[in-house]
């Protein structure tokens, strides 16, 4: 199996990462990060850059696509090489993922019309703009098409996939391997969850993102 995961610049680097610790594991499995082209791709913090090995067009038929969020996500809403090659590699059989913003990236190329799909709480309403139904959750899987909501939601969303894709057993083990078993210090992770004096206080250090 072929994961093909998205990058571009100012992307956020748990969109990515996450997905990517998690089906990378799966076994006969390759993961390989692509972009418009290839070389280091710089993250939304500026401090890290991921190598991004194969151009879009390098990789034909990959039989899972990751699209991450981030600021960078406003810049690839256009028509242009990425939808079109999103377009091209949606096929039966394949599975199109994304996580936070990236759905709206999907959605911007056409293929999310008429299906269900979440993104970070903060976008999820620009759905509707592109014919996609929104939904308050956390991972919501419409046909071949498998949505995570916001940054840290990707490692859900791909132990959600994987557990479709290579079975329950396999994914409790690959989790075991991550020890993904979140005890969150703080019980403001949603928007509903949160106090409005969190919600001003994100927008106040935030303002400039």
């Amino acid at each position: 199996m072929r994961v093909a995961i998205v990058l571009y610049p100012d992307f956020t680097a748990l969109d990515v990462i996450g997905p990517y610790e998690v089906l990378g594991r799966l076994p006969d499995t390759e993961a390989v990060f692509v972009a418009e082209s290839p070389g280091l791709v710089r993250n939304d913090l500026g401090g890290l850059s991921i190598d991004a090995v194969a151009r879009l067009d390098d990789v034909p038929e990959p039989d899972v696509v990751v699209v991450g969020g981030g600021p960078g996500q406003a810049d690839q809403m256009s028509d242009g090489p990425l939808h079109a090659w999103l377009r091209r590699v949606d096929r039966p059989g394949a599975w199109l993922t994304s996580v936070c913003t990236g759905s709206l990236i999907l959605a911007a190329a056409g293929l999310l019309t008429g299906r269900r799909a979440t993104s970070h709480w903060g976008a999820l309403e620009q759905l509707t703009e592109f014919g996609a139904t929104p939904v308050k959750e956390r991972v919501v899987i419409d046909g071949h098409f498998a949505t995570g909501a916001g940054v840290s939601a990707g490692i859900d969303m791909a132990l959600t996939l994987a557990g479709l894709i290579a079975g329950d057993d396999v994914v409790r083990a690959v989790r075991l391997l991550i020890e993904y078993a979140p005890r969150p210090p703080y019980d403001s992770g949603t928007r509903d969850t949160a106090s409005p004096e969190v919600v001003e206080k994100l927008f106040t250090l935030f303002a400039h993102d």
